[in-house]
């Protein structure tokens, strides 16, 4: 069944992918007519670029898919709440839904305010929340040790 939580376990894949790479875990997917069209893993470090984000990748990969920068009908799975700079470029592509596993408390767009994203954007927050924070949580407790 391709439910929202299917999707999300997509992005966490990228997630541990990133997180087997050094990367902050966050991964992404982006999904229009219930098919994925762009993915994206944390690569700030690999690509030594503080916007390879999981979001931005993903974004790259499905516009291009398309053909073009919108993504009106396209939903964003993300393991982690998007940073103010993510959700800039959601909103410049006009993402029709937002859905994300983990809230960030220190960097989530939300604490700035929800109006970073297009008027238009359906948000879902807190689908397989708990794993989604348990990776991000995971990795910095191994990178203190």
């Amino acid at each position: 069944m391709l439910t929202d939580e299917f999707f999300m376990r997509e992005a966490l894949k990228l997630a541990a992918e990133a997180g087997e790479a050094g990367e902050i875990p966050v991964g992404a997917v982006v999904v229009c007519g219930r098919r994925i069209i762009g993915k994206g893993r944390n690569q700030t470090e690999a690509l030594r670029d503080v916007t390879a984000h999981a979001e931005l990748l993903a974004l790259t990969a499905a516009s291009e898919y398309l053909g073009g920068k919108f993504l009106k009908d396209c939903t964003l799975y993300v393991t982690l709440e998007p940073c103010p700079m993510c959700a800039g470029a959601l909103y410049w592509a006009q993402l029709g839904r937002l859905v994300y596993g983990a809230s960030d408390e220190k960097r989530g767009f939300t604490r700035l305010a929800s109006v970073l994203l297009h008027p238009k954007t359906r948000v879902t927050a807190g689908i397989l929340g708990d794993e989604c924070a348990e990776l991000v949580r995971s990795f910095f407790q191994h990178l203190r040790t």
